[in-house]
């Protein structure tokens, strides 16, 4: 599973003078002393590059004989669990394992899977398959074939090939234009139709999927044309509205700092203030507490 390189639009760097058998010695102190020193897993994890968290798993099961993934869930619990193997896990099989999850149980959790598929660059898409393909044995495209139908399933599907050719496929119905048009376009390609478009109709492509759709495809080509446009304002968005909503959304929160945060999170908390007019620090300090709190703020960073 290829690991990333940090982005210098991230807030998680590779750490200078990294040592990972003292990283290792450190994390083994706090989960097999008495009583697990959360501080200490809190600012390991938090403050490596995810290649680096990677060396870590691998020298911290060599030196245990157990992996770092089942300690920690052996040792905490809840949203602060999730969060802390999230970081350990590779980001293609952390993308891999969200979509597994949106697929399973009750119901398709659609709003992920759209997220996930709006928001991911082609080359994202395809490591992602890849992990899908080694975890399951199974291609990831023929499982979502039996979970989504419809319009949104034949658009999801197209964002999931990561085929961004223009399209071959004709579609009869209006619905077909739009995703024929949204789904098989490159992001520079898709930027120019979205301008002239506008120019066109006096609408913009988003206030007609609006007018026009409902439900989970308006929703999926809508997110489309956000990302093509901003991604960091896209999940901005995405984070405001699992705050904001009733209860808070802890899995949409944790996908997205653990998945930006050496990609985009310093745009997404520029993008943050200027929609929402605070900062996306000082709404988790009231919003997200105890030690899932303090990993969130400490990847999210405070303003400079």
């Amino acid at each position: 599973i290829c690991v990333y390189q940090s982005s210098a639009r991230g807030t998680v760097k590779d750490k200078a003078n990294f040592k990972v058998d003292e990283d290792v010695s450190a994390l083994r102190k706090a989960i097999e002393g008495l009583g697990t020193t959360e501080k200490t897993l809190i600012d390991v994890l938090t403050q490596r590059s995810s290649a680096q968290r990677q060396l870590i798993a691998k020298a911290y099961e060599k030196a245990t004989g157990r992996t770092l993934i089942d300690d920690l869930k052996g040792d905490t619990r809840g949203d602060f669990e999730d969060v802390l193997v999230a970081l350990v896990t590779p980001p293609a099989l952390y993308d891999c394992q969200e979509v597994i999850k949106a697929m399973k149980g009750a119901g398709t959790t659609e709003s992920t899977l759209t997220e996930i598929f709006a928001s991911r660059s082609n080359k994202q898409i395809r490591e992602l398959s890849e992990a899908y393909l080694a975890k399951t044995g199974r291609a990831m495209i023929h499982d979502l074939q039996s979970e989504v139908s419809g319009d949104y399933g034949k658009a999801l599907l197209i964002l999931a090939e990561a085929l961004y050719e223009a399209g071959e496929k004709k579609w009869g119905t209006d619905e077909g234009k739009f995703i024929d048009i949204l789904c098989h376009r490159s992001v520079p390609q898709l930027r120019q139709t979205l301008i002239e478009y506008k120019n066109i109709s006096k609408k913009t492509l988003q206030e007609s999927i609006k007018s026009e759709m409902s439900g989970n495809l308006e929703k999926l080509l809508v997110a489309v044309v956000k990302c093509v446009q901003n991604v960091p304002a896209y999940l901005a968005e995405r984070l405001f509205k699992s705050m904001k909503g009733a209860g808070t959304t802890e899995c949409t929160l944790t996908r997205i700092f653990v998945s930006r945060s050496e990609i985009d999170l310093i745009d997404i908390k520029v993008e943050y203030k200027k929609l929402f007019g605070c900062s996306l620090y000082s709404q988790l300090e009231s919003e997200v507490s105890g030690d899932y709190g303090k990993t969130l703020k400490c990847l999210c960073g405070q303003d400079e």
